[in-house]
């Protein structure tokens, strides 16, 4: 078989790509998803994410290494396993990132990234609720909306907020970042707009789009230094098909690179270790990885007004009910939409801190329900110092990669993540959320000291889901990619996803990584 472009990857990426390069109706392209449809109800519902995070069926369900600086602990590190990807069982928030995260791109080197020059792409994905400004865009394909929750908690979170000294933004996505409010969602109908639904599924009869679900990637074929197709198992047999024009890996910030190295491209000491044959040197392939390390600060609530209640099994069947019958009623929220950007000290340039409110404890990313009312805020630094890395286990296609984040190896990060429970502790202890708050469970108010806090952190802090970085664009010798998304000394061959970014914005990934889609899409189509 032979396509114009192949897209490896169905996820947020992979899904624009398809639409946007398809639009051409010369353009044959084919996209290859290792997972499957995502057309259920356990994507569609929001409350349900939890469903799909940790059902290998949907999710590959990565572990990182033992993490040295948290107390040896193996993170979870769930990505999306179908067609949507990590889209089909994130959180719904849609946060494109401070504006100086962009001109610190620009910085390195990257002129064609700055803030001026992706806002238009970042306004061209939304059809926004609030309508078309200078900042927004209300005629994309992707539903966001201001959130409309009503939980007396939000209300509550929000007046502490601005008791405490802090600005309430009524839309942190436009002119400033800064402040706390209520985040756009993408939830639009009381269901999920997961980007297959919005940028793949209208597009799928067309003649010219070829999609492949189920179906594994093995390696990319090479013809020297030029990309020219893939070998992938469709149906326990393995294909080889052919790319006439461009090969675009959109496997996200784990299997991008897995697939690279697989392929013999990346540090060529450890593919000849592996036993792969280095068809480039290319050093910082599974490099730089980052994620936001998330620290919960958890009260319990005096009030009915939590998750805690559709633990029960009379509430939350009514629940289901409600929304499987009009799309209503708290299974139509994702219960994420409360927080907010600041600094954690006047001094600091730019907001160094995001917020997530979550009316209920999260215990083991979901699996454990609570046992009681409460609360939490989940405290992350923005812009973590720490680098990881994804490696080879093994040059076997179907061995899980090694993937060591090295959270806090970096000890301004474990400083940064001590003032995020102070600013925490401020905010709760504020007389809007009086009549809710019960005694601190997390870290625990007899926990004051650095020493008693960093225990707490190493014990307890978990992923955000927000890996990136790990084939980084740039101009210096550890760059995988160019300003043009080409993979460095490949021809035909460029990765479109969040592995690109040479730094982590101060945001949740799936905007950021929407943005990086449809500008590619147009360097793909202009010949760039």
């Amino acid at each position: 078989m032979k396509f114009d472009y192949i897209i490896i990857g169905a996820g947020s990426a992979g899904c624009v790509l398809s639409n946007r390069l398809s639009e051409n109706p010369n353009n044959n392209v084919a996209v290859i998803e290792a997972g499957g449809p995502s057309d259920i109800w356990k994507v569609k519902m929001p409350l349900a994410l939890l469903y799909t995070m940790h059902d290998p069926k949907y999710n590959w369900k990565y572990y990182s290494e033992p993490e040295p600086y948290l107390n040896n602990r193996r993170l979870f590190c769930p990505r999306g396993k179908m067609i949507g990807g990590s889209s089909a069982h994130n959180g719904m928030v849609f946060v494109r990132g401070n504006r100086n995260d962009y001109e610190r791109w620009e910085n390195f080197g990257l002129k064609s990234w700055s803030y001026e020059k992706i806002l238009p792409y970042f306004k061209k994905i939304e059809n926004w609720s609030g309508g078309e400004n200078q900042y927004r865009g209300s005629f994309g394909l992707l539903p966001v909306n201001q959130s409309k929750n009503d939980n007396p908690l939000f209300k509550a979170f929000l007046g502490a907020a601005s008791e405490s000294g802090y600005k309430i933004n009524p839309d942190m996505n436009g002119e400033y970042q800064e402040g706390f409010g209520m985040f756009d969602t993408t939830i639009h109908n009381g269901e999920r707009a997961s980007v297959s639904k919005h940028y793949l599924n209208p597009v799928k009869n067309r003649k010219n789009l070829n999609i492949f679900s189920n179906s594994f990637v093995e390696k990319i074929i090479f013809d020297g230094k030029k990309a020219i197709g893939i070998e992938v198992k469709i149906k326990n047999r393995v294909e080889k098909i052919y790319a006439e024009k461009e090969l675009i890996l959109s496997g996200g910030s784990i299997n991008s690179p897995h697939l690279l190295m697989l392929s013999g491209i990346g540090d060529a000491d450890h593919l000849i270790e592996k036993g792969i044959n280095v068809v480039h040197d290319l050093k910082g392939v599974g490099k730089n990885l980052q994620d936001h390390l998330e620290t919960y600060i958890q009260q319990e609530c005096k009030t009915p007004d939590t998750l805690y209640t559709y633990t029960k099994l009379i509430p939350k069947v009514i629940a289901g009910i409600q929304w499987f019958l009009s799309k209503s009623g708290p299974c139509s929220q994702s219960y994420l939409e409360a927080g907010g950007f600041t600094k954690s000290s006047p001094e600091r340039e730019m907001p160094n801190i995001q917020f997530h409110f979550f009316p209920s404890f999260v215990i083991d990313h979901g699996l454990v329900n609570p046992n009681s009312h409460g609360y939490q805020l989940h405290a992350s630094p923005n812009h973590p110092k720490s680098r990881g890395s994804v490696t080879l286990n093994s040059s076997d296609p179907y061995d899980y990669p090694k993937i060591l984040f090295n959270y806090l190896e970096h000890e301004d990060d474990l400083k940064q993540t001590r003032e995020c429970i102070h600013v925490a502790r401020k905010i709760l202890s504020q007389p809007s959320l009086a009549k809710h708050t019960g005694k601190e469970v997390g870290p625990g108010s007899d926990k004051q000291s650095d020493d008693e806090l960093n225990e707490y952190i190493k014990s307890n802090a978990e992923t955000a889901y927000h890996p990136c970085g790990t084939c980084k664009m740039g101009v210096d010798e550890m760059a995988v990619v160019d300003e043009n998304l080409k993979v460095k000394g490949i021809q035909n061959l460029r990765v479109v996803d969040a592995s690109v970014m040479p730094e982590i914005p101060s945001a949740n990934l799936n905007a950021p990584t929407l943005m990086i889609a449809e500008k590619a899409s147009d360097l793909i189509l202009n010949n760039l």
